[in-house]
């Protein structure tokens, strides 16, 4: 891998990875470009590492509120400590239920699934919910203290979609979110954290994959290195623009952005393409 290709693929990985528009479509349609095949998961699994260190680190002040509060529980069950500790049952049960069952699916994700037209789909449906949810259904003023198990199951069904090419993660725990009727603000929140035991999660079962050192082999140490700085530069922005976009604009926008991706997807690549890459 160039370093310039390098580059690119950490971009589009960071811009993308939380904005709800699909970081793994992009970087399908990344390697379509560039008519690059990477080795395995590694490589797309090393990215979203960097992204998960941006989230750590933009919120790493609300990731110890909840950890504090949430051992702090057994020993003081203060109101405040009460809302952390649930808050942290919630992120894992909402994980959980993303973990057995993208499992289960992961398998039954046909090639069928990764092909140009199904990912175009999946993004026009991406932006049809975007849609619904911004015009259609009134946005609650729920917040971390009002969640219950319920939010959390709801969410974390949704999140499981996700499995599925050209759905986006962060979209689809956005939508369920405020679907459940939580505020825009703890429904971003609670999506980004979200964010950090699934990727994790992810790595951990694709160990085998970093052990082989086919990775290093094929993409190269100062290519991985550029890679993760770019993704991890750019998610940190993104994590920015997206949580100050969304105070002051509307979800419509990104709608508009995944069917304009879907059509140019659709008509411009072959639809045999990712079997090739495969």
């Amino acid at each position: 891998m160039s370093i310039i290709e390098a580059i690119i693929f950490g971009i589009v990985q960071g811009i993308t990875e939380f904005l709800p528009i699909s970081s793994t479509a992009h970087i399908i349609i990344t390697q379509m470009v560039f008519n690059y095949s990477f080795p395995g998961f590694a490589f797309e699994i090393f990215l979203h590492l960097a992204s998960i260190l941006a989230v750590v680190l933009y919120f790493r002040k609300d990731i110890v509120e909840v950890i504090i509060g949430f051992f702090s529980f057994f020993g003081n069950r203060s109101k405040e400590n009460r809302v952390q500790f649930l808050f942290g049952l919630y992120i894992i049960v909402a994980t959980g239920i993303t973990g057995v069952l993208g499992v289960l699916l992961e398998d039954s994700i046909g090639s069928v699934l990764k092909t140009p037209p199904f990912i175009a789909l999946a993004l026009a449906t991406t932006g049809i919910f975007l849609i619904i949810i911004e015009r259609f259904v009134k946005h609650g003023n729920r917040t971390e203290k009002d969640m219950t198990f319920v939010d959390a199951v709801i969410v974390g069904l949704g999140q499981t979609l996700a499995v599925i090419p050209g759905i986006s993660r962060s979209g689809a725990t956005l939508i369920t979110g405020l679907f459940a009727g939580l505020n825009k603000e703890t429904a971003v929140r609670y999506s980004f954290l979200l964010s950090i035991p699934v990727i994790l999660g992810s790595t951990v079962l694709a160990i085998g994959d970093f052990t082989d050192g086919t990775l290093v082999a094929e993409t190269g140490v100062l290519a991985l290195v550029v890679a993760f700085i770019a993704t991890f530069i750019f998610s940190w922005l993104g994590i920015v623009w997206l949580i100050e976009f969304l105070k002051r604009s509307k979800l419509i926008y990104f709608a508009i952005y995944c069917f304009v991706a879907a059509i140019f997807i659709f008509f411009y690549f072959d639809a045999n393409f990712i079997m090739e890459l495969e």
